[in-house]
């Protein structure tokens, strides 16, 4: 193993490759329109899904970060020509249709009864609902009726909501469509592409794709990150098995800095003498995959970062929901956010920065143009500032 001296340069190299890797280093790393949507969820494995709508929901702000002519529509559009489709990654996300083959382990193991989630549904249950479905065509959860004791709050699912959502982790349904943000469910064989994939891949070739894609959207990775949320210790044994025989062929090597021992990249990663070609201030959603990885942006990042909207509010440090912002190669700060999509304006209600910065002007001036940008994004006319601090 390697062992890199734990300097600013190092942590320099590995920022800059985990933004290039990520498309944040390019105005538009992959392209415009619809077919740079495709690229964009393609080339990071899955963009998350969240219901949270104090600004424009995650999946959509993940990809306009990536793509300055980003259209919600463009997302739609693919959904319904079947090129990606909805499924967990880590949490619910939108996932390449070319990699479905990779979501039938977590399905096949719902459908054997590994996993207890959901247990309670009977297949009488399941058995009726597919058969509405296939009579009716696809359906939400409220066209099915309710008995009374189970309206109510969102955690207090009715029957039917608990046996399509098993069904849908089972694949035996699947997401259509959504009206609003409620799925639309239909049978599998409706909205699954013919030439789909749907051999289960073994052990070796699951532990080759999650190793292969975290490389890809992050630039290095460590093993821990590829099981991020996986279970399975059988399955942890093939990826550092896979890791291992990389390693002694020197497709992959690995190295340690202090705060991040044991991580894997190819070799050329600290050859690299690309710098950053794209100095933007960038809002980023808290779902975005280049911070969903809390420990991973905490080392190399320096930011300590948690959504605090799940925080009671006389814990909150930072406010409701802030945005981490991106300038150059650095996380300098956050942003808390809220679109007023009546009156048309963006409430920056608290500006927080927390990173010393050499061209402060220059800073100021490319985040007065983000977050009108980001306004814009969000359907509102501009921004209102209410109150900057600092701490640095």
């Amino acid at each position: 193993m390697s062992k890199l001296a734990s300097t600013q340069d190092a942590l320099l190299v590995l920022r800059r490759s985990a933004l290039r890797h990520q498309g944040l280093t390019k105005a538009a790393a992959f392209g415009a329109g619809k077919l740079a949507t495709l690229k964009a969820i393609e080339h990071l494995a899955y963009v998350q899904i969240d219901t949270l709508a104090v600004v424009e929901r995650a999946h959509h702000h993940t990809l306009w970060s990536r793509i300055p002519s980003y259209k919600p529509a463009h997302l739609e559009s693919l959904v319904k020509q079947r090129k990606i489709f909805e499924y967990w990654s880590h949490a619910a996300a939108y996932l390449p249709m070319r990699d479905y083959r990779f979501a039938l382990p977590r399905m096949n193991a719902v459908k054997r009864g590994e996993s207890r989630w959901l247990a309670s549904v009977s297949a009488k249950d399941e058995r009726e609902v597919l058969a509405r479905i296939a009579s009716d065509g696809p359906l939400r959860a409220r066209d099915f009726a309710s008995p009374k004791a189970h309206q109510g709050s969102w955690w207090n699912w009715k029957p039917a909501k608990k046996t399509l959502e098993k069904l849908f982790f089972q694949g035996e349904l699947m997401v259509a469509s959504r009206d609003g943000m409620q799925k639309v469910y239909d049978l599998r064989e409706r909205v699954l592409p013919a030439d789909a994939n749907t051999r289960e891949p073994d052990l070796r070739e699951f532990a080759e794709y999650l190793i292969d894609t975290s490389l890809i959207a992050h630039g290095f990775t460590t093993q821990k990150q590829v099981m991020y949320l996986r279970q399975g210790a059988e399955l942890r044994q093939v990826i550092s098995s896979v890791l291992k025989e990389r390693i002694a062929a020197r497709t992959l090597v690995e190295f340690s800095i202090s705060g991040l021992p044991n991580a894997i990249c190819t070799p050329e990663l600290f050859e690299s003498k690309r710098t950053n070609n794209d100095d933007t201030v960038r809002l980023l959603s808290p779902f975005d995959n280049a911070v969903i990885h809390r420990g991973r942006i905490e080392k190399i990042f320096a930011f300590n970062y948690t959504i605090e909207c799940y925080t009671p509010q006389e814990k909150r440090l930072f406010g409701y929901f802030c945005l981490p912002i991106l300038y150059k190669d650095a996380l300098v700060g956050r942003a808390d956010c809220k679109a007023d999509r009546k009156s048309k304006c963006l409430d920056v209600l608290s500006l927080h920065i927390e990173k010393p910065l050499a061209d402060q002007e220059e800073f100021d001036r490319q985040l007065a143009a983000a977050l009108q940008k980001f306004a814009a994004f969000n359907g509102c006319e501009g921004y209102v500032l209410h109150k900057t601090q600092w701490h640095v």
